[in-house]
């Protein structure tokens, strides 16, 4: 990968250990592309991990929330790793890789996620790689992304949640404005090139963080790692579980809540029209009408020079009664609802 990251390093990339994140010298660089253009962004918060072997396709289908088994070769999902309580140790993007599967979990939970589920394999003839040292992932969002794809030579999935193979680049297409190209590391370099000549403009993943909360697409990091139930986070709602499907760790408790309607808190868009203090993953949720207690929890966060969004799981009464939210303590910065691509259940 040295190639890619010296490439990186030369077009002045900065790294923050801490946040699994990068920019380009400038931490919003380019973010207001999303509105009509496309930004290329460097996914390098998530951490790619490979999955083989005779037996991987029935191991992961029963590891995972959704339907493995029955994955098309062309498509992607999203699918989750619980604990036996429904809880998520790991949600991420998943797909077909030739004779195998690949994952994309947040990179600063990839190990403990890989060590838990690898508990599991015992005699199964699976194994794991991570992280592959030749693959990187890279984000194109915004709604020129087709145009600068095709333009580039990339080949563009024709629906959402599939992929497309042009020699041995990978197109993943999320939604009309989201794609992920997985690719060679030695690669990486042509193809980042070929997009910016299309047309894209290279971003931190500021922008790549702003364009999933817009889509409503949570991604679970090591500070909320084992807090959310799958419809806590929408997770049902953007097709990240099978309800018909054989068993998986903690299915007894997804399947309980969507049967019996017992979830009382959702993933919601917030919008923080000026830079909220103490903002962040992770960062407690309150409302003045329950006092100090708070009410919940910053799943993801884009922080922008205007002020910020985020996803963000709420009591659903709280949002129905329209009383405002505040971040870090009763009356910390305030954030307002913003709406999501797919209606949340009252």
């Amino acid at each position: 990968m040295s190639n890619w990251t010296d490439y990186l390093a030369r077009h002045g990339a900065r790294f923050d250990t801490g946040s699994f994140g990068m920019d380009f010298g400038v931490p919003h660089a380019n973010v207001d592309a999303l509105a009509s253009g496309a930004v290329l962004v460097p996914l390098v918060h998530l951490g790619l991990v490979h999955a083989s072997g005779d037996e991987v396709a029935g191991f992961l289908h029963n590891m995972f929330s959704n339907d493995v088994a029955g994955l098309a070769a062309d498509a992607v999902q999203w699918t989750s790793f619980n604990t036996a309580q429904g809880r998520m140790l790991a949600n991420f993007l998943l797909w077909r890789d030739g004779d195998g599967y690949s994952l994309a979990p947040a990179a600063d939970l990839a190990p403990a996620f890989l060590k838990r589920l690898s508990l599991y394999i015992l005699r199964s003839k699976v194994k794991f790689v991570r992280p592959p040292p030749e693959q990187v992932l890279i984000g194109l969002a915004g709604p020129a992304a087709s145009d600068c794809l095709a333009r580039a030579g990339l080949a563009v999935p024709e629906s959402d949640m599939r992929q497309a193979v042009s020699g041995s680049w990978r197109t993943i297409r999320l939604s009309g404005e989201l794609f992920i190209v997985d690719l060679a590391s030695t690669e990486a370099a042509p193809v980042f090139d070929a997009l910016l000549s299309a047309g894209a403009v290279e971003s931190g993943s500021a922008s790549w963080h702003l364009a999933v909360i817009r889509a409503g697409l949570p991604l679970v990091t090591a500070a909320t790692q084992e807090v959310f139930v799958a419809q806590m986070l929408n997770f049902e709602l953007i097709d990240g579980v099978s309800f018909s499907k054989g068993c998986y760790p903690g299915q007894e408790i997804v399947v309980r809540t969507q049967y019996l309607g017992k979830s009382k808190r959702r993933t919601y868009r917030l919008g923080f029209p000026v830079p909220p203090a103490g903002a962040s993953v992770g960062a407690a949720l309150h409302a003045p009408e329950f006092g100090e207690q708070p009410v919940g929890v910053i799943v993801n966060f884009a922080s922008l020079p205007w002020g910020g969004e985020a996803l963000a799981v709420l009591p659903s009464a709280c949002v129905a009664a329209g009383g405002k939210i505040h971040v870090g303590a009763p009356d910390g910065p305030c954030a307002e609802v913003l709406d999501l691509p797919y209606e949340v259940p009252a």
